[in-house]
């Protein structure tokens, strides 16, 4: 297969060169087949260049954002993305029907569909992407490792060859050695990828790798790699256009990811000289060059944190999630280039105009569970308060407050870019930001982007692949509730009632005037029992005419002076607290309140002292039965009523945001009962396997 690609190889590239130079097109109308943040981002950028813009939505996206913001919007289908934005014809027959010259496919769903871009080129509709060919020679990691090493792009040894039996792949797992890494042939975004550590782990590595990649690409090859422990995760954004030429707007570090996919990216990349600075962009434009690329592309590389070697990893053809952090360190607008190249303009700059300035951070901010393995989530957003975007601050977002996270997408929330003067000045940035970011009504990372951007080994940039796994311990130190946040819970939820009293009557009345009468309509004494961290606590709070006293769990009580209070659907507290002055943000929704104060979010359910709950680790085991950890469709059940099964044992397999989750038996047991059938919704909580010994509790 190698000696085909490599003889071709010659022959495609002087294809390249000699065809008829591209006729110009202005773009009036694009139409873009995507949602949430990336939608928005080519829709704020269209609207400067005075492009209009079509937006497609399913239909739990009827009202979102994008739609709101595009000139025109479309349905295209249900909720599932393979009835909706997945539906190339039906978005090309929108295309056609709005009047729109081009089609923006952002990133995920068909930005790297060779079908899809085939399908525009043959109706005359603009892909802004590249050719169809590149796509294809790319997507194929297999293809492209061969084009790579002839064009003298450094690549990691593996196999990549056409024999996916079982047979032939264990064969040559063996003889590459363990760890391994196996990877689906398209795609990214760490999906179809799974490392099998030693032998015996390699054949159920291979067939859940299998099941993600045909689910996720439609296609379940793969390819066997070498697995390199701790690299770093180096990439480099490149841009061609129509006549042949070919630039590289620095690179960016990607080293720090969960479930091998980023969640915060960095540029440029820390602790590197400026020739291998050089070198990366220079080898990531020969990468281009080689497939004929066009329009905007990020050529990705494992680098040896040790020697800072580097190896080709895979090409992604298309506008990647972390581009932001490139417009910040080089003053460019992505998407306005890619509009004009796709228009047949040339390259608005050359590779020696490109220059770079500071350093950048993108922090992205997902629904999900860190303490529970990164689990997605989804829910409402019933509060969310964003850090004031500036020219060195950017919100990245589809969602407002109210809107739904849903199961079938990724549940990217925003991505919080930030830039300044030098890597320590934009990480601190960056930290207080993530501060300011509030959300309550479903679990976020937030907390955790603050540990992890307030490590010690991240501020020292000693970033690796493998940095959570090592730093698990430091980064997910034991939760500590102190007496102080208990009353600050407490004295919001007193402030709260208050001030919704005296809402509906004079507005301009202040609650916490020395007025006699402000306290004659209230109880003396409030009690409350607050839950965090599955401790119940016992509060009770009075007025002794001037200030507001808390006791927590029978002790001392506490003296609260409120200085200042703001009620704009949201509390903001100024209080001294036994002579500590405070200053933090609470959202209060019916049985719970969230504190946001400078170390992050703190959640408190309030309730009666009696709370039900249950114990469960992150795959969903809850005494003797399996729950679901996350909301989700269940995919595959594996077992039936009846069957003995041992500890380990695979019993049934969630889907949620494409991600495939194994739900494993917790010890040897019988199955009593199942949750559902195969293709059912299921919510976070809900008894997918009952075994014989415990009822399902009502």
């Amino acid at each position: 297969m190698y000696a085909r690609l490599l003889r071709n190889l010659g022959a495609n590239a002087r294809c390249f060169a000699t065809e008829a130079s591209p006729k110009v097109r202005p773009i009036s109308k694009i139409l873009i087949s995507n949602r949430g943040e990336i939608a928005c981002r080519v829709i704020r950028t269209a609207r400067k260049l005075g492009v209009r813009t079509v937006a497609v939505f399913s239909d739990p996206d009827e009202k979102s954002m994008h739609t709101q913001l595009a000139d025109e919007a479309y349905r295209v289908g249900e909720a599932a993305s393979s009835a909706s934005y997945l539906r190339g014809e039906r978005i090309l027959d929108i295309a056609k029907r709005s009047g729109a010259q081009a089609i923006h496919p952002g990133y995920g769903f068909l930005s790297e569909s060779v079908e899809f871009a085939e399908l525009c080129q043959r109706e005359g509709i603009i892909f802004m992407g590249p050719p169809s060919s590149a796509i294809r020679d790319m997507g194929i990691k297999s293809t492209s490792k061969a084009i790579m090493a002839a064009a003298g792009v450094p690549i990691i040894n593996g196999y990549h060859g056409d024999d996916q039996s079982d047979e032939c792949l264990q064969r040559e797992a063996d003889i590459i050695g363990f760890p391994l890494m196996i990877k689906a042939v398209r795609g990214g975004g760490g999906k179809g990828m799974r490392i099998a550590e030693k032998p015996d782990d390699f054949l159920t590595a291979l067939n859940s790798a299998r099941t993600e990649s045909e689910k996720s690409f439609g296609d379940s090859s793969v390819l066997l790699e070498r697995y390199v422990r701790s690299p770093r995760h180096v990439e480099v954004q490149v841009f061609a256009d129509q006549y042949g030429d070919a630039v590289y707007l620095w690179e960016r570090d990607c080293s720090v990811q969960r479930r091998h996919q980023k969640i915060i990216e960095e540029a440029p990349a820390p602790g590197l000289s400026e020739d291998l600075r050089r070198e990366l962009g220079e080898a990531a434009v020969r990468a281009a060059k080689a497939v004929g690329y066009v329009g905007a592309g990020t050529v990705e590389f494992i680098l040896d944190k040790e020697d800072l070697s580097f190896h080709f990893m895979e090409m992604n053809t298309r506008l990647q999630v972390e581009h932001p952090i490139t417009e910040m360190i080089t003053g460019t607008d992505l998407v306005e280039w890619q509009i004009r190249i796709a228009a047949g303009e040339p390259l608005p700059l050359k590779q020696s105009e490109i220059t770079r300035r500071g350093h950048a951070f993108e922090a992205r901010i997902y629904a999900e569970n860190p303490r529970g393995g990164f689990l997605p989530g989804a829910g409402p957003l019933r509060y969310l308060s964003t850090p004031q975007p500036s020219n060195n601050v950017r919100v990245e977002t589809g969602v407002r407050e109210g809107d739904e996270v849903s199961v079938h997408y990724d549940p990217m929330i925003a991505k919080l870019v930030v830039w300044g003067e030098n890597r320590t000045q934009a990480l601190n940035s960056l930290v207080a930001r993530l501060g300011e970011y509030h959300i309550s009504g479903l679990d976020t990372n937030i907390n955790f982007l603050i540990d992890l951007a307030s490590h010690p080994e991240f501020q020292l940039a000693n970033v690796h692949t493998g940095f959570i796994d090592e730093q698990f311990d430091t980064l997910f130190p034991p939760i500590v509730i102190s007496p102080q946040q208990v009353s600050q819970a407490a004295l919001a939820l007193v402030l709260n009632e208050l001030q919704a009293a005296f809402r509906n009557g004079n507005k301009d009345f202040d609650p916490f005037a020395a007025t006699p009468n402000a306290r004659l309509n209230y109880s003396l004494v409030r009690r409350y029992h607050l839950k965090a961290n599955e401790k119940v606590y016992s509060v009770a709070v009075k007025f002794d005419g001037e200030d507001i006293q808390i006791q927590v769990d029978n002790g001392d009580w506490q003296v609260a002076k409120v200085e200042r209070v703001q009620d704009e659907s949201r509390l903001k507290i100024r209080a001294n607290i036994n002579s500590n002055i405070t200053t933090y943000n609470a959202s209060i929704d019916g049985t719970s309140v969230s504190l946001f104060l400078e170390s992050g979010k703190v959640d408190f359910e309030v309730g009666q002292p009696k709370f039900l709950s249950a114990q469960g680790d992150q795959l969903g085991a809850v005494g003797s039965r399996i729950v679901a950890p996350m909301p989700g469709i269940l995919e595959k059940v594996l077992v039936k009523p009846g069957d003995q099964v041992k500890k380990g044992e695979n019993l049934a397999v969630l889907i949620a945001m494409k991600m495939e989750h194994i739900l494993k038996a917790p010890k040897d047991a019988t199955i009593k009962s199942i949750g559902g059938a195969e293709g059912d919704n299921v919510a976070k909580g809900a008894a997918v396997i009952t075994f014989v010994d415990e009822e399902v509790e009502k």
